[in-house]
Order: structure tokens, then sequence, then C-alpha cells
């Protein structure tokens, strides 16, 4: 159980880079209901190189650096990503082939939610569970349940890119409710 008043600070990273991401808005929205529980920033990963071993060998990119530390420094990493061919974003594959190149690795033992808005009917369920394959490797704490899945999101996000789907927006605060309480539960010591 999460303290009274203590709230945690989260980074959080949208897999799209369009302005109007609906995983974008998810994000922002988790911000909203968490903001009594959860402090979150979104970070900015739009021109991040794509990983390449030479780049990597010259010197890993500032803005790589950059997000990287704030992934260490923060209690929580919150991805939100659309489904592109049944996987993730290739933006967001990116940067997380990047961030692992930095050592430590932050995503280590990292408590994570992930949420997932796209145009099929599954929510982005295959790019949920693929993201969840990767973060194994990194040895991540993600929130085995409350996942939200948000599908057909070109009918539940209106014209000034509000999220309007009530049940939707129900199962975005049952997350990021438990997300602080894993996020407790980990610092604890269960997870490791």
């Amino acid at each position: 159980m999460v303290e009274s008043g203590k709230k945690f600070n989260v980074v959080a990273i949208s897999g799209s880079l369009r302005a109007a991401s609906t995983n974008t808005v998810l994000l922002q929205l988790a911000k909203e209901l968490g903001k009594d529980k959860l402090n979150i920033e979104i970070l900015d990963i739009k021109g991040v190189p794509l990983y390449d071993g030479d780049i990597e060998a010259a010197g890993i990119p500032e803005q790589v650096k950059t997000i990287a530390a704030k992934i260490a420094a923060a209690d929580g990493l919150y991805l939100a990503t659309p489904e592109h061919n049944y996987t993730i974003s290739a933006a967001l594959k990116n940067i997380i082939d990047w961030v692992t190149r930095v050592q430590p690795n932050p995503l280590s033992k990292k408590p994570i939610a992930i949420a997932t808005a796209a145009a099929g009917g599954a929510g982005g369920a295959r790019a949920q569970y693929d993201l969840r394959k990767i973060l194994v490797f990194s040895q991540s704490h993600v929130l085995p349940s409350n996942e939200v899945q948000i599908g057909a999101n070109y009918l539940k996000f209106g014209q000034a890119g509000e999220f309007t789907d009530e049940a939707g927006k129900q199962a975005l605060q049952g997350q990021v409710d438990a997300f602080a309480e894993y996020i407790a539960f980990v610092q604890k010591g269960y997870g490791q």
C-alpha cells in the first residue's frame, strides 16, 4: 500500500512520434489521473538517431544519455505504444535499444507500466506482448495486471484529441492506481 501523501516520480515515453498521437494522449491523461500519486514527465524521443553501432562507438548521443539518466532517476517508467504490423513501434524499439547501451542499464529492475492505443480491435495486445518479451532482457519489473489496450482508437478520441471512451478512462485510472502500488511493492524489495 502506498503511504498517504507519497508521490512517485515517473517518466513516460510514447512510442508514437506523431503530434496527434493517441498514445501520447493516454500518457497525458495518465498524468492527470495520477496527479495525487505520480509525478509524470513525458519524455521526447523525437530526433533520436536509429541505433547504429558506429554511432555508439563514436559516443552515445547526448539526447540518449539524458533520457537514460531520467529513466534511471525515476521511480518508474510508463510506456505507451501503437501497434505496427503486430508489434511495437520502431521508435519505441529504437529508444529501448539505445538506453540499454548505457551502463548501468536504466531499465534493469525498473517498474514499468504499459498502455496501448491502436486501430485494431485487439487494442495493441500483440504489441504489449512483444514489449513484455523485450523488457525481460532488461530484467524490468513490468506491471503484471491492469493492462490498458484501447482498440479502434480512431473512434475513441475526439477532434481535439481528447479521449472520449469512459470505459477506457476507468481502465487507465485502474492502471495508474495499480502502478503506484506496484512501484511501492518493488521498492520494498518484493519484486527483486
